[in-house]
């Protein structure tokens, strides 16, 4: 049997020292926005078009680029974090993983306003890096990233 792999990504977006987290309602996990690439998309742009649609706010990458490029090659944000998550697991067969690309992003607001469709406004908290370590409701993953992102963002 054949494991289906989609490329995905997800920004942890820091706003006056904490990071936005929503309680997702198909996998009952409090995650950051991120989703799919589209086919057109380039992995930064799907992480930002995903902030925007679920949180609706403006955020801005906080990501290295190398400075090798040419004519025919453009240097691309760097992710902080590259993940292989587990997504559909069926008697010990995993038939269906995520290759995460994770970026961290700034945004100067934290009015969560979602797009139509999207999970509403409560669905969202902000997570300082002591409600993160005092809680047990994230994964240990979810909340080391938070935590370096919160580390790393410049306010």
């Amino acid at each position: 049997m054949e494991t289906t792999r989609h490329d995905t990504a997800t920004v942890y977006v820091v706003g006056d020292g904490a990071v936005a987290l929503h309680e997702h309602e198909g996998l009952g996990k409090w995650l950051p926005p991120g989703g799919h690439v589209d086919r057109d998309e380039l992995p930064h742009e799907a992480g930002l078009r995903e902030v925007r649609e679920e949180t609706g706010l403006d955020a801005e990458l906080v990501a290295e680029r190398d400075d090798i490029g040419s004519a025919t090659v453009e240097a691309l944000p760097k992710p902080r974090h590259v993940q292989l998550a587990d997504v559909n697991v069926h008697d010990g067969f995993v038939g269906h993983q995520h290759v995460d690309l994770v970026y961290y992003a700034r945004a100067d607001s934290r009015e969560i306003d979602p797009a139509a469709g999207e999970q509403p406004a409560d669905a969202w908290r902000w997570f300082t890096a002591e409600d993160l370590e005092a809680t047990d409701a994230l994964d240990p993953d979810v909340a080391e990233i938070g935590r370096r992102a919160i580390e790393t963002v410049p306010e």
